[in-house]
């Protein structure tokens, strides 16, 4: 599983990565979370907003920072 955080550096997008390190780990996955800072990629999804978190190329969410149970939940899905 690749996760991928889009976001350009700002407080929510680090959060939203700490969260999702957090919830891979509690999860015990076998997961790569990747931080994407890189505008154009970002812009590539599709999304308005950030920060957004992209589970094998899926966009599950943006423009908010769920808490590390919401995040556990949708990678169990």
């Amino acid at each position: 599983m690749e996760i991928k955080i889009l976001g350009t550096g700002c407080a929510n997008c680090k959060n939203l990565e700490k969260a999702a390190r957090m919830a891979v780990e509690e999860l015990h996955l076998n997961a790569t979370v990747v931080k994407e800072e890189d505008i154009t990629k970002i812009m590539s999804y599709g999304i308005m907003r950030t920060p957004a978190m992209v589970v094998d190329e899926k966009v599950l969410f943006y423009g908010r920072v769920p808490s590390v149970s919401e995040i556990k939940e949708m990678l169990t899905r």
